[in-house]
């Protein structure tokens, strides 16, 4: 198939993510608190012999059903066709360092994007998000809604800063640039209910869209981190942008929330705004 044409085909792709995302799972699932034999991409960027082997699991199931559509990896880059306008978007541990302390918090991550002709916009068709240790999948198609192992998803209808739950993550170079990243973290934690840090933005974004947390926000990110999590959220009620800007997975930075409290998270994040919950 080199184009989708109809519901039927986006189903179809839906549900081959979906069972790339299960059996790249049972590897995870199998070696979870296992020794890892681990390499490094940076100082604190971990890679283990898991992500390549769930990695190793996918492609194949994809380059099989669609051979001439694209594909971006988090582990093996790019691939497939140079010229198809689709192209699958997959990171099949997220939440790497996580998975190799035995922290109970990772996923597989898969989307699919579909880029405009002559250099026009991007668009996330379809996505899903797979925790294995809870057998929980997060999954969504365009104009069809998220959905949590079959159940309809809906963001949460919290509309205070003060009473929300918030989830975020700090770059891998936060070590050389702690600035930006330790004030606005400090703003929220001043500002919200609680904020939580727990190391995969793709399942965060899951969260978001199931009502569990009410914004994340995150920078210098990949497009396989944020790409599924983003139709999520967007399916589940919320709202969806790169901070300021027009969301795309390719700024590296997003703040998804319930659509209640994005414009107060947009203030808050914002350099010589006041304090949050200060007097006016």
């Amino acid at each position: 198939m080199l184009e989708i044409t109809g519901e039927s085909d986006l189903t179809s792709a839906l549900e081959l993510a979906c069972r790339a995302a299960r059996a790249a799972g049972e590897i995870l699932r199998e070696n979870f608190g296992k020794a890892q034999k681990i390499s490094y991409k940076g100082a604190i960027d971990l890679v283990t012999e898991v992500d390549k082997a769930a990695e190793a699991r996918i492609l194949p199931l994809l380059q099989q059903a669609y051979p001439a559509w694209r594909i971006l990896a988090e582990e093996s880059g790019p691939s497939g066709g140079r010229d198809s306008a689709y192209r699958w978007l997959v990171d099949p541990l997220d939440g790497t360092t996580n998975y190799a302390h035995g922290y109970p918090f990772s996923c597989v991550s898969i989307a699919l994007e579909h880029r405009q002709p002559a250099g026009g916009k991007s668009e996330i068709l379809l996505g899903v998000v797979y925790d294995p240790l809870r057998e929980e999948m997060f999954s969504a198609r365009k104009g069809n809604g998220a959905y949590l192992n079959g159940r309809r998803l809906r963001v949460s209808a919290t509309a205070e800063l003060g009473k929300s739950l918030l989830a975020t993550g700090f770059p891998y170079d936060v070590r050389q640039n702690p600035g930006r990243s330790f004030e606005v973290f400090r703003r929220f934690v001043l500002g919200a209910r609680a904020v939580r840090r727990d190391g995969s933005a793709a399942l965060d974004l899951a969260y978001v869209a199931a009502g569990r947390f009410d914004g994340f926000w995150e920078e210098k990110l990949a497009p396989w981190d944020v790409a599924a999590g983003s139709i999520l959220v967007k399916e589940a009620g919320g709202n969806v942008t790169s901070f300021e800007e027009e969301f795309t997975p390719y700024t590296g930075r997003i703040l998804a929330t319930n659509g209640y409290i994005h414009k107060v998270m947009q203030e808050t994040m914002t350099p010589g705004q006041r304090e949050p919950g200060s007097a006016a």
